[in-house]
């Protein structure tokens, strides 16, 4: 069955966002400031791609949805830092809808739109468990009554943890939280054109049968100075560095290295100096295919 993931890198939908702008440019502005777009290198090299990598099933496709209007050096920064994931694609959209845009792209990935397939989201700054796309296989596998009952299902591995990264490496703690972005797969059967981008990621449960796994943890979920869902006022999760058994952990399930955290986010000038410049070459690979 194919499995479609769907990424997004700051890219200037129009929706989509609970942080609002008064117009399309003041979004671009605020998610391409270089300060913005620098952590989030930091985090999708740090804690996105590791455990795409390192996924058990290999057989998955992911896009990474991109802004046209992103500067060519961090499109050339973003395609460099993918390279050797070959199941990546990037596609690059000019401001729509957020979900009418996402829903076609989905769609137009599916290789027999009269074949099921499964799909799943995946943000920038989190990580999925190395089996997370075996699991969701298996999860399907595992029940086929309910399976062939049902146009779409969802499948929520809801145990995880929060994490904060920096120079000083990893802080955590561990959560139950259900139907979060990540970690969460969705089946679709053939024939039916609906998304996991058609519903919101916590009200899934409204419209699908859902599956609810907790016997490991699944994932992991930064909280960062751009989380979308957290400028406005929240309630703050109180988190403690990680010790050796718990990095091991983290390193075992989520290709996630305190020596990568510490060495990705420090200071520029230290171990080892600046990053060298972009490779020079195509911005950007256009379409799903």
């Amino acid at each position: 069955m194919q499995v479609i993931g769907l990424c997004r890198f700051s890219y200037p939908a129009i929706g989509g966002f609970q942080v609002e702008h008064g117009s399309i440019e003041e979004r671009i502005a605020f998610l391409y400031a270089e300060e913005r777009l620098e952590e989030r290198f930091q985090l999708m090299e740090a804690i996105a791609l590791p455990c795409l990598r390192a996924q058990t099933d290999q057989d998955f496709e992911l896009i990474i949805v991109i802004g046209d209007s992103l500067p060519a050096h961090h499109v050339a920064r973003l395609r460099d830092l993918c390279a050797d994931i070959p199941q990546i694609t990037i596609h690059a959209e000019p401001p729509r809808k957020q979900r009418q845009v996402m829903k076609e792209i989905l769609n137009a990935a599916r290789r027999d739109p009269k074949a099921a397939c499964l799909q799943f989201r995946h943000d920038d700054d989190d990580a999925i468990s190395v089996d997370f796309i075996a699991r969701l296989r298996q999860t399907l596998q595992d029940c086929p009554g309910l399976v062939a009952k049902s146009k779409t299902l969802a499948v929520d591995f809801n145990r995880g943890y929060v994490a904060e990264l920096g120079a000083s490496g990893i802080s955590a703690t561990e959560i139950h939280r259900p139907y979060y972005v990540a970690s969460l797969g969705m089946y679709v059967q053939g024939n039916c054109p609906l998304t996991i981008m058609n519903f919101a990621h916590e009200k899934i449960l409204r419209f699908m049968p859902t599956i609810t796994i907790s016997d490991a943890p699944m994932f992991v979920r930064s909280h960062n100075g751009y989380n979308d869902s957290r400028q406005k006022k929240v309630r703050p999760v109180p988190v403690t560095p990680i010790d050796d058994a718990l990095a091991a952990d983290f390193a075992a399930r989520f290709a996630l290295r305190q020596d990568d955290v510490r060495r990705i986010f420090a200071p520029k000038g230290s171990c080892g100096g600046e990053a060298p410049p972009p490779s020079p070459g195509p911005a950007v690979v256009h379409g799903t295919g």
